[in-house]
């Protein structure tokens, strides 16, 4: 009866002991689970203290050409971050292993056995064979963090930023890049952009600077030349698009619109010193227009004529798109003078 009563409280006390587990596993437990990182977005806007990241640099320059259609920068970092934490020591009676004390002023109400004599106007650079040391008022640690990138902001809707998925955490010693490019339809000379990194510690402002070199002068063509172009225009009208004469009559980029594109496509014709009599004289019309009569005349063309049809569709250069842009600079730079517009 006894051994069977024993046997009935050992299968007790190990149900209770899987049912319930004890504080001590569960403490176990606690500690093998790792804090996550969580970043303290409270000065994100503030400025981006120096011996954070380490940059390769703050401002870069790209030299470009004109017709070039984007200039790419790439700004690499590495996380050297050291967070540090000052706290208040009190009543502490024994140091033990002591290798350093630095930047130390003054020692004060200590035992101490040392191998040289300081003095209270001196930075104590190494203490050595001291045993005892009391009324210590701080003590400084170092120890590397993550951060994270919460966002890049350019400074205009032109440039663009390449990043993995935000926020972007980099960890300790962790290196990265920040890929930027600028569109740079429509601008020549000397170009400055930002792009402002906004991180959990801070923003930092990168500079880019980008050189549009001028186009190249355009070849003078001979009278020989021209008259050859326009004999064998007559023939076809759209070899205007083919050969050496698509450096003149094509655009310079698929980025070009409105104005920019007439200046590539149009004005080489009808604004030329040397425009040929059978070339319409855009600024003496004696028709009616409308962007509708633009659109028709660049898509299509006039067979018959020298005026070759722009829309690729024809065989030409130019997309719906490209089109419509320039019909709506036409109807605006060249409005129309007759007393009865078209589709009115």
């Amino acid at each position: 009866m006894k051994r069977h009563f024993g046997f009935l409280i050992a299968a007790g006390v190990l149900f209770f002991t899987a049912r319930f587990p004890t504080a001590h596993a569960q403490t176990d437990a606690a500690v093998a689970s790792a804090p996550a990182y969580v970043p303290d977005l409270s000065h994100q806007n503030d400025p981006l203290p120096d011996g954070v990241f380490a940059w390769d640099e703050l401002l870069k320059a790209a030299d470009t050409t004109n017709g070039q259609d984007f200039a790419r920068f790439v700004f690499s970092f590495t996380n050297v971050y050291q967070s540090v934490t000052v706290t208040a020591l009190t009543n502490i009676s024994t140091f033990t292993n002591v290798v350093s004390v630095t930047n130390t002023i003054a020692v004060t109400n200590s035992s101490f056995f040392f191998s040289k004599k300081i003095s209270t106007s001196e930075k104590v650079s190494l203490v050595e064979n001291y045993t005892y040391a009391t009324n210590i008022s701080s003590t400084t640690n170092t120890a590397a963090q993550p951060l994270t990138i919460l966002d890049v902001h350019p400074s205009c809707g032109c440039t663009t930023v390449e990043l993995p998925s935000r926020p972007w955490t980099i960890p300790p010693g962790g290196s990265g890049q920040i890929k930027l490019a600028v569109n740079l339809a429509g601008k020549a000379g000397i170009v400055f952009k930002t792009a402002s990194v906004a991180t959990d510690h801070g923003k930092k402002d990168l500079m880019l600077r980008i050189n549009i070199a001028p186009p190249a002068p355009a070849r003078v063509m001979s009278d020989s030349e021209r008259a050859a172009a326009m004999a064998a225009a007559k023939v076809n009208r759209q070899a205007v698009f083919q050969g050496d004469c698509a450096s003149c009559h094509s655009p310079k980029s698929p980025n070009e619109f409105g104005a920019e594109l007439y200046k590539s496509v149009c004005a080489v014709c009808h604004e030329s010193e040397h425009r040929a009599s059978v070339v319409t004289d855009l600024h003496a019309l004696k028709v009616p227009t409308n962007a509708e009569f633009w659109k028709t005349w660049i898509y299509g063309g006039k067979p018959g004529s020298l005026m070759p049809a722009f829309a690729q569709a024809q065989g030409g250069p130019l997309t719906e798109m490209q089109i419509a842009s320039l019909a709506a600079y036409l109807d605006m730079a060249f409005p129309s003078h007759a007393t009865n517009a078209v589709g009115q």
